[in-house]
């Protein structure tokens, strides 16, 4: 089961909750896809 969850905060690329585990990053507050959140953190 795959349920949006909002939009990254800096590209607004969707990010999704899958089958129970949340598919993002959420930092200070705000919601970030796995490649925003690496660029952003230099993971």
């Amino acid at each position: 089961m795959r349920e949006l969850i909002g939009p990254c905060h800096i590209c607004g690329e969707n990010v999704y909750c899958e089958n129970g585990f949340f598919d993002g990053v959420q930092e200070d507050g705000q919601l970030l896809c796995h490649e925003c959140a690496g660029d952003e953190y230099g993971s």
